[in-house]
């Protein structure tokens, strides 16, 4: 009898394009059988740390602070190169002051890291789906909003205006890649089935290379922007080589984030550090 893991991914277009093919089992996973959700990525992170899941989509600082207990898997992850979450504003922001709304996504995205990293003197950032980020913009009833997944290609045509890309200053700051999420496994699945579940993600990553337009069906159903457009456009800026297995110098960029949360004194000087999972990336 297969062993049956849950497994939790985001409403993503990168995430529902690469695990396409495990959604509708257009592949086979011999021994597996996984129990897919999909949710809001920081419920995602909060059910990871409530031990909810064997394996789930997740935000890299939720993981740094679950190290002990889960690994990144070589495949499936997110990572930014020169872009990453976006800082917007209604069309007139308002001058900082200590009195301004900030609205985030999630406490433990890597978003909100971002945020912290680059704007320590703003105020402490109210956190809402993100999906709700952009209309509260448009409403004027936040001052800024850290805004991820679609709407970085539609916040023009809502009537916001971009403060900063934090992934470009990222870059412009470290040269290196900006990890936003990973597919975190929990150590105690043991080695051979951490490997199969990394075998049926790479396969599934793949499928949906060969496959787009059907991959495309999966991500209609779960995006809360719905032109095509920008699902692909999406998925060509998110789905790269380092989603297809993460090599050395992915490696080193999350090595690179989880030690400027360190120095910010955003994670525990004691944590363990997170660990790519399975073989040594080349």
């Amino acid at each position: 009898m297969p062993q049956t893991l849950r497994l939790g991914i985001s409403t993503c277009p990168n995430d529902t394009f690469a695990f396409h093919a495990l959604l509708e089992r257009a592949i086979e996973t011999p021994g597996l059988d996984f129990a897919i959700e999909l949710h809001d990525v920081q419920e995602l992170n909060d059910a990871l740390a409530g031990g909810d899941y064997d394996v789930a989509k997740g935000s890299f600082f939720a993981a740094f602070q679950l190290a002990g207990e889960v690994g990144v898997l070589p495949s499936g992850a997110a990572l930014g190169f020169g872009n990453g979450p976006l800082l917007l504003a209604p069309e007139s922001p308002r001058a900082a002051s200590a009195t301004r709304r900030v609205l985030g996504p999630g406490e433990l995205t890597t978003a909100h890291l971002l945020f912290r990293l680059f704007h320590p003197d703003e105020p402490e950032v109210e956190h809402v789906v993100f999906s709700e980020v952009m209309p509260a913009l448009e409403r004027g009833e936040a001052d800024l909003g850290i805004c991820i997944h679609e709407g970085r290609f539609t916040y023009e045509a809502s009537g916001l205006t971009k403060v900063e890309d934090l992934g470009e200053r990222w870059h412009a700051e470290t040269g290196v890649a900006l990890p936003l999420g990973g597919i975190f496994a929990r150590r105690a699945l043991g080695a051979e089935t951490l490997a199969a579940v990394q075998d049926a993600i790479a396969r599934s990553i793949a499928y949906a290379r060969a496959h787009p337009e059907e991959a495309l069906r999966s991500m209609r159903a779960h995006a809360q922007e719905q032109g095509d457009d920008v699902l692909r456009a999406h998925v060509e800026l998110y789905v790269n080589a380092q989603t297809e297995r993460l090599d050395a110098a992915g490696a080193a960029a999350i090595a690179r984030l989880e030690d400027e949360a360190r120095r910010a004194g955003l994670l525990a000087p004691e944590a363990p550090r997170l660990e790519v999972l399975g073989e040594a990336v080349a």
